[in-house]
This record gives structure tokens, C-alpha cells and sequence, in this order.
């Protein structure tokens, strides 16, 4: 079969690779779509390998059609061949197949097609995750979730509303804000000429404090808006686009009780994921399939323009997902 390489320059090359067994406890799918993620951009300059018995190149969550089943995945689970579903990996997605333990599948939401069925697995397990799980976030609370234009917050930003919170995002600029609008946030701050923590002191002012932050940025602005937030307040760190440091006071987070949690779905046990996807299309894939989340798809692309594809992210261009297609 093919996959994307890395090469010693960093490009992307289509290119021959053994095809995947699998183990009776696995499916083989043979791929349709496979969605991109930030993540990708790391693992192809060595920052983010993929864990141990995945295969080495990109790809965290794919969607298309199984074709083969292990001894276990047929006796110990209601899958069986044809059937359409998508799929949250270690790494492997960039690719023909993949072998998949079946309890990391999920079906494809009615009405959804496969381009758009890719890009659920990995958003939305890391949103409900973050947001639900580590966040605790229930209707009526404030959520903020910065970078609203990213892959990640086009799912957030909705998946939170649907669960009745109120939703503050951060932009760049008036353009960029004009063009998330559809996701539904409440307040758009953008960070270019405001400030953050003066917006979040204004909303603990009237009333309405942030309880829970995903924050895929930090830097500086951690510190400075965590006094701001609710009490029992929970922010939690998923990456560290925008700096590694910050200074914390820590008299508010002693007095309001709050919490800095960090946290990574990769480094979840293969137990954790499977009850994570198990509760996803328990909780929130009736809200897809009845319309009121909607996946967003900026792009989609051949595999075969990978390249092309991770350029769209590295410039931060993208509102939505970007999705390779597989033939």
C-alpha cells in the first residue's frame, strides 16, 4: 500500500510501505478520508512521534469502509465488513489502510458523508474531553475557548453551546471574527487591539466569569486572565501555541479554588479512548445527526497534496477542517 513519508528534508512523498496486519482484536479499514491536525505539523519535524506499535507516519483520525476482521474483533463486537465508520488512531491515518482496534471505531453519524465523518474523531473526543471530563462544564457556565478560528474550536465553540453554555473566542482580527460568527460564540474578543484579561475581568465584573477554559495558546495571557475566572474554576492547557511560560498569581488560585489542569488525549490509555468514543456516540453524535452540530470542512484535498494541505495550517489560514481525500 502507500503512505505519506517523511523525507530528510521534511517533505511529504507518497510512497510504498509494508501493508498493516491485524491482530485479532483488529479491523482493517481501507480509508476514504483521513483529517489533518496541528498535531501533524509536529510529528513531521520530529516533535510528536507516534506512540509505540503505530505506524510511524501522520494521520490521527480517518474515516471509510472495513474490509477485514480479526478472530476478536468478530466475536467481542457488532462490527462487521462494509460497514462505514471512522476512526480515532495513535498515527497511521495518512495511508491506503489501517489497522484499528474495534474499539476505537465509531460509525459514521447519519447523514454525514466520510469527508465530513473524518474530522470528527480526534476534535471532538479532544473538545468533549477537555470541555466535559476535565473541564466539567455545564449548561449555564461561561466557557472560553481562545483561537476561535482553528480546527479545534470550529468544534468546541459549537459542541458547547449545544450543551447550553455560553461561549467567549479570541481572534486576530475583525475579518477572522466576521468569519467564525456561524460557530455561535457569544463574545468574539478580538486579541489584536483587545485585551483578554480586560474582557474577562469585565465579564467577572457583570456576572458572568469564565468557569472553564480550553486553551490550545497560553503564554502570557494564562496568568493574566486566570484571577478573572469563576470559582472552582478549571483551565485547562492543550498546547502552548502562543509560549511556554507564564507568571500564575497564586493568591486567586488559592482563595477561588481554581484548578490548571494540563492535558493530552494522546497520552490517554487505549481504556480511557475507548469509554472517551463509546460516550461521544452516546452523547453527542444524536446532536450531529439531528443537524444541531454541523462538522466544518475548510478544505479537502488528495492525499497526494499533503503538502499543500499542511501549508494551509502552517499559515493559520483555515476556519474549519482540512481533509485528504484517499482513492
Amino acid at each position: 500500500m502507500k503512505a505519506i513519508l517523511v523525507d530528510k528534508e521534511k517533505n511529504l512523498v507518497w510512497s510504498e510501505v509494508n501493508d498493516p496486519t491485524v491482530a485479532s482484536d483488529e479491523v482493517l479499514v481501507k480509508i476514504e478520508a483521513a483529517a489533518l491536525n496541528r498535531a501533524d505539523l509536529l510529528q513531521r519535524h520530529g516533535k510528536y512521534p507516534s506512540p509505540k506499535g503505530c505506524p510511524e507516519w501522520m494521520g490521527l483520525e480517518i474515516a471509510g469502509e472495513i474490509i477485514e476482521m480479526g478472530c476478536e474483533a468478530q466475536t467481542s463486537s457488532n462490527w462487521k465488513k462494509g460497514d462505514k465508520v471512522c476512526a480515532l488512531l495513535g498515527g497511521g491515518g495518512y495511508a491506503q489502510y489501517v489497522s484499528v482496534k474495534y474499539d476505537m471505531l465509531m460509525p459514521v453519524p447519519k447523514g454525514l458523508t466520510v469527508i465530513e465523518a473524518a474530522a470528527l474523531p480526534e476534535a471532538y473526543a479532544t473538545s468533549y474531553l477537555n470541555l466535559f471530563i476535565e473541564g466539567h462544564l455545564e449548561a449555564g457556565d461561561t466557557a472560553f475557548i481562545p483561537a476561535g478560528a482553528s480546527g479545534l474550536a470550529s468544534v468546541a465553540i459549537p459542541m458547547a453551546k449545544s450543551f447550553g453554555a455560553r461561549v467567549i473566542t479570541s481572534v486576530l482580527s475583525d475579518e477572522i471574527a466576521e468569519k467564525i460568527k456561524p460557530l455561535g460564540a457569544d463574545l468574539i474578543i478580538n486579541s489584536s487591539r483587545e485585551s483578554v484579561e480586560d474582557i474577562l475581568r469585565a465579564e467577572e465584573e457583570r456576572g458572568t466569569p469564565v468557569k472553564v477554559s480550553m486553551d490550545c495558546l497560553c503564554g502570557e495571557t494564562l496568568g493574566k486572565s486566570l484571577p478573572y475566572m469563576a470559582e472552582g474554576g478549571y483551565w485547562v492547557v492543550i498546547s502552548t501555541l502562543a509560549g511556554t511560560e507564564t507568571n500564575i498569581q497564586l493568591r486567586p488560585l488559592l482563595t477561588k479554588g481554581l484548578h490548571l489542569v494540563g492535558s493530552m488525549l494522546r497520552k490517554r490509555t487505549p481504556q480511557f479512548k475507548a469509554a472517551l468514543l463509546a460516550t461521544l456516540v452516546r452523547e453527542v453524535w444524536p446532536k450531529i445527526e439531528s443537524g444541531e452540530i454541523k462538522p466544518s470542512i475548510y478544505k479537502v484535498l488528495p492525499i497526494e497534496k499533503a503538502s499543500e494541505a499542511h501549508a494551509i495550517l502552517e499559515r493559520g489560514e483555515n476556519i474549519g477542517k482540512v481533509v485528504l481525500t484517499v482513492d
